[in-house]
């Protein structure tokens, strides 16, 4: 869980009861705004209210207050909506003219790695932490004996695998098979699900796991 702090964006102050003070007269008239905005940026996503709302946490009704300036927004919805649209909450302010083309690297040193398993299991995290249980990326090496086993995410949730050196066992559910160097395999992992290297050589791959709120 993450705690919320009352923080100063460049135009703007978070108030003890949630709510958005606007500096300049120009962004005092922001909240009048916003709900166009979001709407301007959804639309050119080609993103439905459904599909924001899953992916943000704000309920479908409230969007829609929010995009017909029927309501105005604290601060942690305008936080939570542009999680869920993937841009910075100036964006939200200012309008999708100011949305950025993405170009991000991340450098070797710079990637989380999680050791699991006492140390027979390393998982580099390549997707950025905004892409948590939407779209996942990781780069796995399993030492030999070494297993990844995983329960259930949610429905329709699925897992993809390229195998770039080694063999290994999958399991999903009832289903099991071996895959080696060059192989690849995609699967429905809301059932209990693991990966096991029982060779006598590391194994490694590259999981991308694709979410589904919408069920």
């Amino acid at each position: 869980m993450f705690k919320v702090v009352y923080y100063i964006e460049r135009d703007c102050t978070c108030q003890m009861d949630g709510s958005v003070k606007y500096r300049s007269d120009k962004i005092e008239r922001a909240p009048f705004q916003i709900g166009r905005n979001i709407q301007e940026i959804r639309r050119k996503l080609n993103m439905t209210l459904g599909h924001l709302s899953a992916r943000s946490g704000v309920s479908k009704a409230m969007l829609s207050q929010i995009e017909t300036d029927k309501v105005n927004p604290t601060v942690v919805t305008l936080w939570k909506i542009a999680n869920g649209l993937n841009v910075d909450i100036d964006v939200l302010l200012k309008g999708s003219d100011d949305i950025e083309k993405k170009f991000n690297v991340s450098k070797k040193d710079d990637i989380t790695t999680i050791d699991a398993e006492e140390g027979r299991v390393h998982i580099r995290v390549l997707s950025p932490f905004s892409m948590v249980e939407d779209l996942e990326m990781y780069l796995l090496t399993i030492d030999s004996g070494g297993k990844l086993e995983s329960e259930p995410h949610f429905p329709q949730t699925e897992e993809f695998l390229s195998i770039i050196e080694g063999t290994v066992e999958v399991q999903a559910g009832a289903n099991s098979t071996e895959i080696t160097t060059g192989d690849f395999i995609n699967y429905h992992c809301d059932v209990d699900h693991a990966i096991y290297n029982k060779s006598d050589k590391p194994a490694v791959l590259h999981m991308i796991v694709r979410f589904n709120k919408q069920g």
